[in-house]
Protein backbone atom coordinates (compact mmCIF):
# COMPACT_ATOMS: atom_id res chain seq x y z
CA UNK A 1 0.00 0.00 0.00
CA UNK A 2 2.93 2.28 0.67
CA UNK A 3 4.50 2.17 -2.79
CA UNK A 4 0.97 2.41 -4.26
CA UNK A 5 0.61 5.62 -2.07
CA UNK A 6 3.84 7.19 -3.37
CA UNK A 7 3.39 5.99 -6.89
CA UNK A 8 -0.18 8.49 -6.38
CA UNK A 9 1.50 11.31 -4.99
CA UNK A 10 4.54 10.87 -7.54
CA UNK A 11 1.80 10.81 -10.59
CA UNK A 12 -0.28 13.30 -9.19
CA UNK A 13 2.65 15.92 -8.46
CA UNK A 14 3.50 15.31 -12.19
CA UNK A 15 0.55 16.25 -13.65
CA UNK A 16 -0.10 19.17 -11.47
CA UNK A 17 3.48 20.15 -13.02
CA UNK A 18 2.02 19.77 -16.35
CA UNK A 19 -1.23 21.83 -15.78
CA UNK A 20 1.34 24.57 -14.57
CA UNK A 21 3.14 24.64 -17.71
CA UNK A 22 0.22 25.06 -19.84
CA UNK A 23 -0.75 28.28 -17.39
CA UNK A 24 3.02 29.50 -17.95
CA UNK A 25 2.25 29.16 -21.71
CA UNK A 26 -1.02 31.04 -21.91
CA UNK A 27 -0.50 33.25 -18.67
CA UNK A 28 -1.41 36.72 -21.01
CA UNK A 29 -4.83 35.04 -22.12
CA UNK A 30 -5.26 33.16 -18.14
CA UNK A 31 -5.02 37.11 -16.41
CA UNK A 32 -7.05 38.40 -19.29
CA UNK A 33 -9.74 36.24 -18.23
CA UNK A 34 -9.33 36.49 -14.91
CA UNK A 35 -8.69 40.57 -14.47
CA UNK A 36 -12.34 40.74 -15.82
CA UNK A 37 -11.69 43.25 -18.63
CA UNK A 38 -13.09 43.36 -21.78
CA UNK A 39 -11.45 45.18 -24.19
CA UNK A 40 -9.68 42.46 -25.89
CA UNK A 41 -12.88 40.11 -26.20
CA UNK A 42 -12.87 41.39 -30.19
CA UNK A 43 -9.24 39.80 -30.81
CA UNK A 44 -10.27 36.65 -28.45
CA UNK A 45 -13.49 35.59 -28.96
CA UNK A 46 -14.99 36.93 -31.87
CA UNK A 47 -15.17 34.94 -35.10
CA UNK A 48 -12.87 37.15 -37.44
CA UNK A 49 -9.31 36.53 -38.90
CA UNK A 50 -7.05 34.73 -36.23
CA UNK A 51 -4.14 36.71 -34.66
CA UNK A 52 -1.36 33.90 -35.70
CA UNK A 53 0.92 34.67 -32.53
CA UNK A 54 2.54 31.84 -31.38
CA UNK A 55 0.11 31.13 -28.97
CA UNK A 56 -2.29 30.09 -31.17
CA UNK A 57 -3.12 26.42 -30.79
CA UNK A 58 -2.74 23.73 -33.09
CA UNK A 59 -6.62 23.26 -32.02
CA UNK A 60 -7.63 25.93 -33.85
CA UNK A 61 -6.77 24.47 -37.60
CA UNK A 62 -9.28 21.98 -36.28
CA UNK A 63 -12.18 23.91 -35.24
CA UNK A 64 -15.30 24.87 -36.98
CA UNK A 65 -14.58 28.37 -37.45
CA UNK A 66 -18.22 29.22 -38.36
CA UNK A 67 -18.97 28.15 -34.79
CA UNK A 68 -14.98 29.02 -32.98
CA UNK A 69 -13.02 31.97 -32.33
CA UNK A 70 -8.82 32.03 -32.23
CA UNK A 71 -8.61 31.69 -28.10
CA UNK A 72 -12.31 30.21 -27.27
CA UNK A 73 -10.57 26.37 -26.65
CA UNK A 74 -7.49 27.13 -24.86
CA UNK A 75 -9.88 29.57 -22.40
CA UNK A 76 -12.25 26.26 -22.08
CA UNK A 77 -8.76 24.38 -21.37
CA UNK A 78 -7.62 26.53 -18.70
CA UNK A 79 -10.55 26.30 -17.07
CA UNK A 80 -10.95 23.02 -17.02
CA UNK A 81 -7.30 22.51 -16.08
CA UNK A 82 -8.13 25.04 -13.30
CA UNK A 83 -10.13 22.82 -11.54
CA UNK A 84 -8.38 19.68 -12.40
CA UNK A 85 -5.43 21.25 -10.86
CA UNK A 86 -7.39 22.35 -7.73
CA UNK A 87 -9.13 18.62 -6.93
CA UNK A 88 -5.22 16.98 -7.50
CA UNK A 89 -3.92 19.64 -5.28
CA UNK A 90 -6.59 18.93 -2.75
CA UNK A 91 -5.79 15.44 -2.92
CA UNK A 92 -2.37 15.79 -2.24
CA UNK A 93 -2.57 18.44 0.81
CA UNK A 94 -5.17 15.96 2.52
CA UNK A 95 -3.83 12.70 1.52
CA UNK A 96 -7.26 11.45 0.57
CA UNK A 97 -5.80 9.02 -2.09
CA UNK A 98 -8.96 6.22 -1.07
CA UNK A 99 -12.00 7.32 -1.93
CA UNK A 100 -12.19 10.97 -0.21
CA UNK A 101 -12.59 9.01 3.02
CA UNK A 102 -9.96 11.95 4.45
CA UNK A 103 -7.57 9.17 5.86
CA UNK A 104 -3.84 8.26 4.45
CA UNK A 105 -3.95 5.30 3.45
CA UNK A 106 -2.66 2.56 5.93
CA UNK A 107 1.19 1.83 5.63
CA UNK A 108 2.35 -1.75 4.94
CA UNK A 109 -1.36 -3.66 5.74
CA UNK A 110 -1.16 -6.03 3.40
CA UNK A 111 -3.73 -9.01 3.22
CA UNK A 112 -1.87 -11.94 3.68
CA UNK A 113 -4.63 -14.53 4.11
CA UNK A 114 -5.55 -16.08 0.98
CA UNK A 115 -8.06 -14.12 -1.93
CA UNK A 116 -10.27 -16.91 -1.84
CA UNK A 117 -10.67 -15.62 1.85
CA UNK A 118 -11.15 -12.20 0.79
CA UNK A 119 -13.46 -12.62 -1.74
CA UNK A 120 -15.57 -14.22 0.65
CA UNK A 121 -15.87 -12.13 2.76
CA UNK A 122 -16.23 -9.22 0.47
CA UNK A 123 -19.58 -11.33 -0.84
CA UNK A 124 -20.83 -11.74 2.56
CA UNK A 125 -20.25 -7.98 3.19
CA UNK A 126 -22.34 -7.64 0.29
CA UNK A 127 -24.72 -9.91 1.01
CA UNK A 128 -25.33 -8.14 4.60
CA UNK A 129 -26.10 -4.99 2.71
CA UNK A 130 -23.04 -2.96 5.44
CA UNK A 131 -22.16 -0.50 3.18
CA UNK A 132 -24.11 2.28 2.24
CA UNK A 133 -27.48 0.97 3.32
CA UNK A 134 -27.36 -1.82 0.84
CA UNK A 135 -26.31 0.58 -2.03
CA UNK A 136 -22.85 -0.42 -2.91
CA UNK A 137 -21.82 -2.03 -5.92
CA UNK A 138 -20.32 -5.46 -5.23
CA UNK A 139 -17.31 -4.09 -7.83
CA UNK A 140 -17.19 -1.15 -5.63
CA UNK A 141 -16.50 -3.50 -2.35
CA UNK A 142 -14.46 -5.55 -4.48
CA UNK A 143 -12.46 -2.14 -5.63
CA UNK A 144 -12.24 -1.50 -2.02
CA UNK A 145 -10.63 -4.42 -0.57
CA UNK A 146 -8.17 -4.19 -3.37
CA UNK A 147 -6.90 -0.73 -2.51
CA UNK A 148 -6.86 -1.06 1.24
CA UNK A 149 -5.46 -4.31 1.38
CA UNK A 150 -2.73 -3.94 -1.84
CA UNK A 151 -4.15 -7.22 -3.16
CA UNK A 152 -5.83 -7.80 -6.61
CA UNK A 153 -8.84 -10.09 -6.50
CA UNK A 154 -9.02 -10.47 -10.36
CA UNK A 155 -11.93 -12.88 -11.51
CA UNK A 156 -13.18 -12.64 -8.10
CA UNK A 157 -16.60 -14.03 -10.00
CA UNK A 158 -15.12 -17.25 -10.75
CA UNK A 159 -13.96 -17.28 -7.22
CA UNK A 160 -16.81 -17.15 -5.83
CA UNK A 161 -18.18 -19.90 -7.75
CA UNK A 162 -15.62 -22.08 -6.63
CA UNK A 163 -16.58 -21.19 -3.37
CA UNK A 164 -20.20 -22.12 -4.05
CA UNK A 165 -19.09 -25.68 -5.09
CA UNK A 166 -17.34 -26.03 -2.27
CA UNK A 167 -18.13 -30.26 -0.47
CA UNK A 168 -17.61 -29.18 2.89
CA UNK A 169 -18.52 -25.59 4.76
CA UNK A 170 -18.77 -22.96 2.12
CA UNK A 171 -18.20 -20.18 4.33
CA UNK A 172 -14.92 -21.80 5.52
CA UNK A 173 -13.26 -18.44 6.23
CA UNK A 174 -15.89 -16.63 7.62
CA UNK A 175 -16.44 -19.36 10.00
CA UNK A 176 -12.30 -19.74 10.83
CA UNK A 177 -13.15 -15.30 11.74
CA UNK A 178 -15.99 -16.36 13.77
CA UNK A 179 -14.32 -18.86 15.73
CA UNK A 180 -11.18 -16.68 16.07
CA UNK A 181 -13.44 -14.06 17.81
CA UNK A 182 -15.30 -16.39 19.92
CA UNK A 183 -11.78 -17.68 21.20
CA UNK A 184 -10.69 -13.84 22.11
CA UNK A 185 -13.74 -12.93 23.73
CA UNK A 186 -13.38 -16.24 25.66
CA UNK A 187 -9.62 -14.93 26.75
CA UNK A 188 -10.42 -11.92 27.70
CA UNK A 189 -13.53 -12.97 29.92
CA UNK A 190 -10.73 -14.88 32.32
CA UNK A 191 -8.73 -11.59 32.74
Amino acid sequence: MCNRYHSLRHYYKTEITKLKSLFDDNIELYRYYRSGDTDLDVRYFTRRKPDFRPTLDSAYFQADHRFSTSHDYKLALLLANEELSSYLEQRLENGTMNNGTGRKPAMGATWTASKVALVELAYALHAGGVFNNGNLALKDIIGIFEEACNVSLGQYHKTFLEIRERKSERAKFLSSLRDAFMEKMERTDDL
